[in-house]
């Protein structure tokens, strides 16, 4: 069920001791995390995406910019993600500050994404209302025209995002209920860390 408590300073690194883990035993969409943004004035919404990159700067996911999520995080960059992992009993909330990508870093992953989908992101007007399944058929079947056997850019509307961590909290399921909750709080280039009852 739950392995030994992780004694590291460094709440993302072992966020990627779990990711690896939960890569083994979870049967589907280990990296799927529910990202939770609002308005300026407060009004939140929470969907799931893929997350797609973790390491010392922050969480990155890439989406349409012209999306619910997408302008919503332009105009309010604040987000939180929650993943959860049954098979292992586990589960990370994180908080904090959004920024984009780089240019670079949406264009390489653009790049190393199926073809069909790089199609998808040019014909999706994502969050937008829909006429009928065919409006999008036919979209899907203009770009494919398009671009032939070419090469496909990416899309000016799409993107990626980063959360800069400010607070991440590491849970993991105790018996009676008693579950471990540790919280990192960034403190300038380190962590404080801090255990909350259940």
């Amino acid at each position: 069920m739950s392995g030994p408590t992780p004694t590291t300073d460094d709440p993302v690194a072992v966020f990627q001791s779990w990711m690896e883990e939960a890569a083994n035993t979870e049967p589907n969409d280990p990296n799927a995390v529910c990202l939770a943004t609002a308005t300026p004035d407060g009004r939140p919404s929470a969907r799931m995406v893929l997350l797609k990159g973790v390491d010392a700067r922050g969480f990155v996911f890439y989406t349409n910019l012209e999306s619910r999520k997408g302008t919503e995080l332009i105009a309010n960059p604040r987000a939180a993600l929650c993943f959860h992992w049954k098979s292992l009993h586990r589960s990370v909330r994180v908080e904090g500050l959004v920024e984009q990508v780089s240019e670079a870093d949406a264009d390489a992953y653009f790049a190393s994404r199926a073809r069909t989908s790089r199609i998808g992101a040019w014909a999706s007007r994502q969050s937008r209302p829909m006429e009928g399944r065919f409006a999008l058929e036919r979209a899907v079947a203009e770009y494919t025209l398009k671009f032939g056997l070419g090469e496909i850019p990416r899309p000016p509307h799409w993107s990626g995002f980063r959360i800069l961590p400010e607070r991440i909290e590491l849970w993991r399921d105790m018996p009676f209920r008693l579950h471990e909750r540790r919280v990192f709080h960034r403190d300038g280039p380190a962590w404080r860390l801090e255990t909350l009852f259940p």
